[in-house]
């Protein structure tokens, strides 16, 4: 099997088990980037085709691209994809579904987590010196049976325990 065939394969095995998000003791919702002007309840998540390449707009990209920002209501992201969502926007969505908080990690957060809105919005970033260049620290976020929340920060490994970096220089649309 050709590697380019295989690699296709394995996306389409990946892309059927990968959820667009998740809800812990239907208390956190959990989302790569954020929410959606499309999207006012987890039912509406529930009918989003994830079996599909992220499409350049709608819900699903959304969901994935989307930030918090000190800001009211929707506003348009500087990424070119997903929006800008405020606080007020949280209130509703968090109210509509009767959760308590958002836990998303699209946000390079220099500290490894970082919380927003009066924590109902936590950023966990868990890639240590991303881009071998960034020097933030990342962290894990630990939740208890009682969804008290613990940190595990963590660094980088030492550079002489890794593996050589490829030469090619990263992106800056990862950073």
């Amino acid at each position: 099997m050709s590697s380019q065939r295989r690699s296709c394969s394995i996306w389409r095995s990946r892309s059927l088990i990968s959820a667009i998000s998740a809800i812990i003791d239907g208390k956190i919702f959990c989302v790569h980037g954020g929410l959606s002007p499309s999207i006012q309840t987890l039912d509406q998540i529930r009918t989003i085709d994830r079996k599909q390449e992220v499409p350049h707009d709608g819900p699903m990209c959304d969901l994935l691209w989307s930030d918090p920002e000190d800001t009211t209501g929707w506003g348009v992201s500087p990424r070119g994809a997903g929006y800008l969502f405020g606080s007020d926007v949280v209130a509703q969505f968090n109210a509509a579904n009767d959760i308590d908080m958002i836990c998303r990690a699209h946000q390079l957060v220099m500290e490894g987590y970082k919380w927003h809105f009066n924590e109902t919005v936590l950023t966990v970033w868990s890639a240590p010196n991303y881009c071998y260049r960034c020097g933030n620290v990342a962290a894990i976020l630990e939740l208890d049976e009682h969804l008290q929340k613990e940190f595990i920060i963590f660094e980088a490994a030492p550079q002489e325990t890794r593996g050589i970096p490829s030469k090619k220089p990263a992106a800056d649309y990862f950073l």
